[in-house]
């Protein structure tokens, strides 16, 4: 199963990123992995940004293909865009809309912190400890 969860900010710069992949190879095939999720991710940015006005929802379901990889979106009302690089292995698209939902309520948590500076990368171990959480509470990793 893979599975990469990104927030990318406002000038396309990563704010979180995670693994929640099933599997943790060893060596140059886990880091060879990552480049290519991250390529992927940041590959599809023009396609979310063009959905994103299409729609005018926050939830942009699949929004992009590579190989066995689907790249599925959610926009912020902030326009921070939430990217899920997944297999087929994760449920549905209703699993991935409630990971989405719940993530976003504690981004929200996250960034009211008198303590963020907007935009910058969010270093929280709670936080991702949270995502991991949710994640696996939705079946979008185990």
């Amino acid at each position: 199963m893979t599975s990469y969860f990104v927030i990318v900010g406002h000038q396309d710069n990563p704010i979180f990123e995670l693994d929640l992949s099933r599997t943790q190879d060893s060596g140059g095939a886990n880091e060879s992995r990552r480049h290519l999720n991250q390529f992927v991710a940041h590959a599809s940015l023009d396609l979310v940004d063009e959905a994103k006005w299409q729609s005018g929802a926050l939830y942009l379901k699949t929004v992009d293909r590579f190989n066995e990889l689907i790249v599925t979106a959610f926009v912020t009302a902030s326009q921070m865009r939430f990217l899920l690089v997944h297999d087929s292995s994760v449920r549905g698209q209703e699993s991935i809309r409630a990971f989405f939902n719940d993530v976003y309520e504690l981004f929200i948590k996250a960034i009211l912190n008198p303590f963020y500076v907007p935009n910058t990368y969010i270093v929280s171990n709670n936080f991702k400890k949270k995502v991991q959480i949710v994640a696996k509470k939705h079946g979008v990793a185990l």
